[in-house]
């Protein structure tokens, strides 16, 4: 069984800064720790894409137009992962969403979402 609830998302002027977070649930707990999560969006009229992956030993992947920007983070205490957003721009206007896989299959959440204009 696997719950990803997303939050942090809002409206941002270009330039500024959010951070997002997922709460996960997960049976065991324990498998948080253990598995990859990940960030993707999807922009109006576009497909989703990824965005950044933290691994189990926490190495970080980013997609090249948010490396720099964002960095993507996970606490395993709590089952969460993170992604700090800096200097967003109009283009990373998006929902945002974590993703878990696990057995083959992907799992979401609802997704929060991400708005960048003036």
């Amino acid at each position: 069984q696997v719950q990803l609830v997303e939050s942090g998302g809002g409206l941002v002027q270009p330039g500024g800064s959010l951070r997002l977070s997922c709460a996960a649930s997960l049976e065991p707990p324990s498998v948080f720790s253990n598995n990859n999560m990940a960030w993707y969006r999807q922009a109006p009229g576009k497909e989703r894409e990824w965005v950044a992956t933290i691994t189990n030993i926490y190495r970080r992947l980013y997609a090249d137009s948010v490396k720099d920007r964002f960095t993507i983070s996970r606490d395993n205490a709590y089952n969460r992962v993170s992604l700090q957003m800096n200097s967003l721009k109009p283009e990373d206007t998006a929902v945002y969403y974590c993703n878990f896989k696990r057995g083959g299959m992907d799992y979401w959440g609802k997704g929060t979402l991400v708005t960048v204009s003036s």
